[in-house]
């Protein structure tokens, strides 16, 4: 159980809402908002839903690597959420601004969160963020310090299609997900779903939930999701023991 205000029910596997539905509770996809901005996004940020399904109304909500604050404003317009964003584009930070979100310009890697106190959020998110930065150890024990609960998605690098890919053209894939060739893609840490669970299996993270999307549904994670699931995310929390430093 979420150690919030409530715990929603997980939502069974489900297509996203048709754009002109998530238009009115300003969850459409948001193209620079997706790992390696600029290029065409998904129809539907399938994330962004569920997000909206988990994080607790009126609760606290950091958003590090927020893009333009589309979530946020979501969040709050939907879930009375306190939001503060934290982003590092200029172009981006303008835009939460014109939203009237709140936003920090700082770099994730340079260790911002040292300003922020343990657990003084009740949400820190981390959406198709942490494939991209230099040190994500270091974001994901402070982002699950400072925050009471952590949320993580990514893109599965180990999704059939991409080991398809490889094995078949020798060359990386260029998908909806991933959309940049290797010499000008953001994401510079290349992991799978199986990966991830190591890593928090080796760092006393605690799971709480986790869930993947695949073939244009999303829903919780199955079994053979390190192979099946084209993007995944993640509920997490330190132990009791373990909060703080």
């Amino acid at each position: 159980m979420l150690d919030t205000k409530e715990n929603p029910e997980p939502p069974i596997r489900s297509k996203p809402r048709p754009v002109a539905e998530l238009e009115q509770v300003g969850l459409e996809a948001d193209a620079s908002d997706i790992a390696g901005g600029g290029s065409p996004a998904p129809i539907v940020r399938w994330d962004h839903e569920l997000i909206q399904k988990i994080v607790t109304p009126g609760a606290t909500v950091l958003d590090l690597g927020c893009g333009r604050g589309s979530l946020l404003a979501a969040l709050r317009d939907n879930k009375r959420v306190i939001p503060q964003g934290v982003e590092v584009d200029t172009d981006k930070v303008a835009k939460c601004m014109q939203k009237g979100v709140p936003v920090l310009q700082l770099n994730l890697d340079d260790g911002i969160l040292d300003f922020f106190p343990d657990r003084s959020f009740d949400f820190v998110i981390l959406e198709k963020t942490l494939q991209t930065v230099t040190r994500p150890e270091q974001v994901l024990r402070e982002m699950l310090r400072v925050g009471r609960v952590g949320v993580v998605s990514f893109p599965n690098f180990g999704h059939w299609r991409i080991r398809e890919h490889i094995r078949t053209k020798g060359t990386m894939p260029v998908t909806p997900s991933l959309p940049h060739e290797w010499y000008n893609t953001p994401n510079i840490r290349m992991l799978t779903v199986l990966d991830f669970e190591l890593f928090c299996e080796r760092n006393k993270v605690e799971i709480v939930e986790r869930y993947s999307f695949a073939d244009g549904e999303y829903g919780p994670m199955e079994e053979d999701d390190n192979f099946n699931a084209e993007e995944a995310l993640y509920v997490l929390r330190r132990p009791a023991a373990s909060n703080g430093r």
